[in-house]
Parts: structure tokens; C-alpha cells; sequence
């Protein structure tokens, strides 16, 4: 598609200021441009699950969401969605004046990868028309900074402290957009903020206007969690893909394309270093622990790419 980023900036904004979320945080940048991709003309309803999104833009009476807007539980974002546009589905049936609508399901990496899977894998299996957005900052960063199936291996969080008895988390990060591929829907992609946002709100808008059901997995960096100083966020990001720690890739009608190929790979500790959850990494006797975070990159690079290939 052709995407014009100067009329995209020109849209009105409809997750506004005002909202706590912490300075250099990447959820925010990925609503912003969330909601922008919709249409001016066209309506949202919007249910965020229990997280940082949540707690930082909704503050009765007050909120940052300028469309129509549900605080779901933790585990139930998806079955929230969903059952709203199914009711929309059957007004219309009836023949009942309703706007133009988008259903939006907003939710962290804690509720997506862990509490809400079963009703995230249910509202795409079956089919509703609504964009699954999982804003994915690698742990449970609203209460406390806990691992989730999302922390990367070796990270070191509240639950998983590196020290003498264990090196931060132990397990690999789940790949959760491969596992919703599984779904067999319409489109998944996966993005974050970069400096130009092309790639992420390309995405966003052709999710919002894919008939049927679409996930978005979206990298959005914690400067608490993941320690790094605020103004670096975009840097974050940058590295994140370059070292193919974080590959943007989409997945139209079952086909993958990655959308961006390093033209010089660069190595994990290149982005390992620059936060303070790894730094246990680089102790001496430790360097086993960045091979291993190498490794497993490595391997899932090679299947994004025999992926890819296989168009």
C-alpha cells in the first residue's frame, strides 16, 4: 500500500496527553499511532485489559481515549472485544443506524502471552472482526516488574533476580505471533516505534481495515523494567532490529514477509548492554549466558527466514 506519512500526521489525535504513562516508555507512541491510523470518520471501541495502558489513561472521570473505551480484566480483553462486536453485528442485522466502527482489544505481554491466551486464541479462532494489539515490554511491568513467558532468557526481573543461584529467567521467550500464525486469520504482524513509524502505522492501519480477525504484536520498551535512561527509547527500538532480536515481519493470508533485513547483522550484546536486566550477562565467567541469548536470536532469525522464503 501506499502510505502517505504526511496526511497520516495531519489526523487528529485520539490518544491524547494527559495520560501517566512513565517518560520513555513505548506503549505510548504505539497507541498514539494506533489511533491515528483509524479514518476521521470512522468510530473505536477500545477495551484495554489490566495494565500500565490502562491504569495511565484511565483515571475516572478522566481518560486520554477520545473513541469509546472498556476496562476489562486481566485475563478477558479478547472475549470483551469480541462480544461488543458481535452486538454491533447484530444491530446492523437489524437494520439499526450505527457509525462506522473499528473494535480494538489493548493489552500487555502478561495479558496476552499468559492470563488472556485462552480468550485471545478463542476471539481469533473465531473469526470476529476486531485488531488484538499486544503491546509487549517483556514482563508484568504494572505490578512490579515479574517475568512473563515474554522475558527474554537471561532477563533479569523481580521473580527471576541474577545471582549465584540463577541467571535472571531461564527459559526462551515465547514467540507468540507465530503461534496466533497458527490461527490461520486474515493478518499478524509484528513492529515498533522507530523514528519515521512507517512500518508501525502501515501496520496498524492495515489491521484496523483487514476484514476479519488481525493480531498486532508490538516491541514497547520499559525504561523501568528493562533500566535503560528514558530519552533512549528509539534507540532501544533500533537495536532491537538490527539485531534481529525483534525481526518486523507481517503475515497476509498465511504468506510471511519480513519487512526489514539487516544489511550487517549486528550482534546481540551490541543491544544486551545498553540495559540494566542483562548486565549480570557481562560478569566474567558469564559469557556462556550471551552465547546462549545468541543462539537462540540466530535460530529464530533462520525460521523467519525460511519462512519468508517460502512465498
Amino acid at each position: 500500500m501506499s502510505y502517505n506519512l504526511k496526511e497520516w500526521a495531519k489526523r487528529p489525535e485520539r490518544f491524547t496527553g494527559g495520560h501517566r504513562l512513565c517518560a520513555g516508555c513505548g506503549a505510548s507512541p504505539v497507541m498514539r499511532t494506533l489511533m491515528r491510523a483509524l479514518k476521521p470518520e470512522d468510530h473505536a471501541v477500545v477495551s484495554a485489559a489490566t495494565s500500565c495502558v490502562e491504569v495511565s489513561s484511565f483515571l475516572y472521570p478522566y481518560t486520554a481515549w477520545e473513541d469509546s473505551f472498556i476496562h476489562s480484566a486481566f485475563e478477558n480483553v479478547a472475549a470483551t472485544i469480541s462480544g461488543a462486536q458481535a452486538n454491533y453485528v447484530a444491530k446492523k442485522r437489524k437494520g439499526e443506524d450505527v457509525p462506522n466502527t473499528k473494535f480494538i482489544a489493548v493489552a500487555g505481554d502478561g495479558g496476552t502471552y499468559d492470563i488472556g491466551l485462552q480468550a485471545l486464541s478463542g476471539a481469533m479462532e473465531r473469526g470476529h472482526d476486531m485488531v488484538y494489539v499486544c503491546y509487549d515490554n517483556g514482563a508484568y511491568m504494572n505490578t512490579g516488574i515479574q517475568r512473563s513467558s515474554s522475558t527474554p532468557q537471561n532477563a533479569a526481573t523481580s521473580t527471576t533476580p541474577a545471582g549465584t543461584v540463577i541467571p535472571g529467567k531461564s527459559q526462551p521467550k515465547k514467540d507468540l505471533t507465530l503461534i496466533i500464525m497458527g490461527h490461520n486469520i486474515p493478518y499478524v504482524a509484528q513492529t515498533l516505534p522507530l523514528s519515521n513509524f512507517k512500518d508501525m502505522s502501515e501496520k496498524c492501519e492495515k489491521a484496523l481495515y483487514t476484514p476479519g480477525a488481525a493480531f498486532l504484536n508490538i516491541l514497547a520498551p520499559c525504561p523501568r523494567g528493562w533500566r535503560y535512561e528514558t530519552h533512549r527509547l528509539m534507540e532501544m527500538c533500533k537495536l532491537a532490529v538490527e539485531t534481529c532480536v525483534w525481526p518486523m515481519y507481517e503475515i497476509i493470508e498465511g504468506k510471511l514477509t519480513l519487512n526489514y533485513i539487516p544489511k550487517e547483522k549486528l550482534p546481540v550484546e551490541v543491544y544486551l548492554k545498553e540495559q540494566g536486566r542483562f548486565s549480570h550477562m557481562f560478569a566474567k565467567g558469564n559469557e556462556h549466558l550471551i552465547e546462549e541469548y545468541q543462539a537462540q536470536v540466530d535460530k529464530d532469525w533462520q525460521l523467519l527466514q525460511n519462512l519468508n522464503e517460502m512465498k
